[in-house]
């Protein structure tokens, strides 16, 4: 075991005891061994990492955004040379595919160099007015401190898809990084230091419910962003409402992945092999519930079993690895318990079910590439999010059967959708309640678009120019003038 690390506070750009003197283990999701620690922040270290952002912020603001956008290309460029570092670090901490966490690290600054395009682009506009000699100017301004909150199934990128357009807007921030997996986001700490980003406009600070209480309940958090569970972005739109706080949340999803009877079967494979196994299935965006035409269902069901079959579970620091373990026990006895309960409610198992066998997985939180078949709609791993390498398969009949099929869920993320009918893409595009739709292809949204959930799966949204836009307030002045 490699020697282990003590994290503690970042506020007002100096590393700071907490005051609370508790101390969070962080353990490798593969292995059960100690990665590091991390101090546990109190309500008052939250309030002063507010302040600091306060603080910065005023002289933040009046930063032309092109020079605020030089501050965060100067960070990735920092971040793209600790990329390995802090790859490495994602999989010890997360369970991640070191392939796909030094993907997530590189996702990381895109997302941040995206939201610097918009430095030129943060415009109002001019509009006539009913009284002479009189113009109505209306100014996009940044709304103040933002409050982000991150989940732990992609740590860093989801830091880097809420730092850079808070930043480049003008706001300041302060960070609640995951307690499950927050080493590689503190690590941006030091990086952002390095990299000569101004005191106090990137704070850290960890912990559980009462910090993140404490920072959405404070009067000075303008905004609150947060990704994770429902219940929690429930709990956050309650605390927030006190100051009338503007909140944007990206929660659940429950997926559906349709396979019609024309789709290319290869690519329905490959789509809804990929969008259920990503990171052992641990994304918002996964294929939850996979819905496939009986006029085709054998053909390919015969080949998703065998790409399934083909998939190889071992150590996530092996680059020909295709699933690691889970993040954290509670995901693996959620696996056991949904899968016992589909099976004891009529489904059969079609393959995996349990811990894998071998010296490597007596500890850590392992369990099998799992695919249940003989599923009913109202069974409930239907309908409760899995968040792992677990799927159910129904077979359906008709269009507007699978369309209900597909909508009988109270959350509305994403869907992905395989056909070559033209009329059917069109008729799902205007009947499907999600908020990302992907056709013929697996999940993974780019940063051009807009990632927003339907029903309990959100509000606001990321990307894009209107993710840019949940960034900001707009001023409305009425210029009086004399000719």
């Amino acid at each position: 075991m490699s020697e282990t690390k003590d994290y503690k506070l970042y506020i007002n750009g100096k590393w700071t005891d907490a005051s609370t003197g508790d101390v969070d283990k962080i353990l490798n999701p593969a292995n059960e061994e100690l990665v590091g620690t991390v101090q546990s922040a109190s309500e008052d270290d939250a309030i002063k990492a507010l302040k600091a952002a306060e603080k910065a912020q005023k002289s933040w603001k009046l930063l032309p955004a092109r020079t605020r956008a030089d501050h965060l290309r100067a960070f990735t460029s920092e971040i793209r040379k600790n990329k390995d570092k802090l790859a490495k670090l994602i999989t010890t901490e997360q369970g991640k595919l070191l392939k796909v966490a030094q993907f997530e690290v590189e996702v990381t600054c895109s997302f941040i160099e995206y939201a610097c395009e918009w430095a030129r682009h943060i415009e109002g506009d001019i509009i006539p007015s009913d009284n002479a000699n009189e113009q109505i100017w209306i100014n996009k301004v940044p709304k103040g401190v933002v409050v982000a909150i991150t989940a732990w199934n992609f740590p860093l990128a989801l830091a880097g898809r809420k730092i850079g357009p808070a930043l480049v807007t003008g706001n300041t921030v302060v960070l609640k990084p995951t307690p499950d997996a927050p080493l590689a986001t503190l690590e941006l700490c030091d990086i952002a230091k390095k990299a000569g980003l101004p005191d106090g406009v990137l704070n850290m600070v960890t912990g559980g419910v009462a910090v993140g209480q404490a920072l959405v309940e404070s009067s000075i958090t303008k905004m609150v962003t947060m990704t994770g569970s429902t219940p929690t972005g429930q709990a956050i739109f309650r605390s927030a409402a006190q100051n009338l706080t503007h909140v944007q949340l990206e929660l659940g999803g429950k997926a559906p992945t349709i396979i019609f009877e024309d789709a290319d079967i290869d690519i329905a494979v490959s789509g809804a092999l990929h969008s259920r196994f990503d990171n052992t299935g641990q994304v918002c965006t996964c294929n939850e519930r996979m819905y496939v035409h009986e006029a085709i269902y054998d053909v390919f069901m015969e080949k998703f079993m065998a790409q399934v079959k083909a998939l190889k579970l071992d150590d996530p620091m092996d680059m020909s690895t295709d699933i690691g373990p889970l993040t954290n026990l509670a995901g693996l006895e959620r696996m056991q318990r949904m899968t016992k309960e589909a099976l004891d409610n009529g489904g059969t198992l079609l393959v995996g079910g349990q811990q894998p066998k071998g010296s490597q997985f007596e500890k850590g939180y392992w369990f099998e590439p799992t695919i249940i078949g003989n599923v009913t709609q109202d069974m409930s791993i239907v309908h409760e999010e899995i968040f792992g390498p677990l799927l159910p398969v129904i077979k359906f009949s008709t269009f507007d059967e699978v369309i209900d099929y597909a909508n009988d869920s109270e959350f509305g993320l994403a869907a992905m959708v395989f056909t070559n009918d033209m009329n059917k893409i069109m008729r799902l595009n205007n009947e499907l309640e999600f908020g990302e739709i992907y056709i013929n292809r697996g999940h993974g949204e780019q940063h051009q678009g807009f990632h927003n959930g339907l029903k309990l799966s959100g509000t606001g949204g990321e990307d894009g120019k209107y993710g840019i836009e949940q960034y900001l307030d707009k001023k409305t002045s009425y210029v009086k003038f004399n000719t």
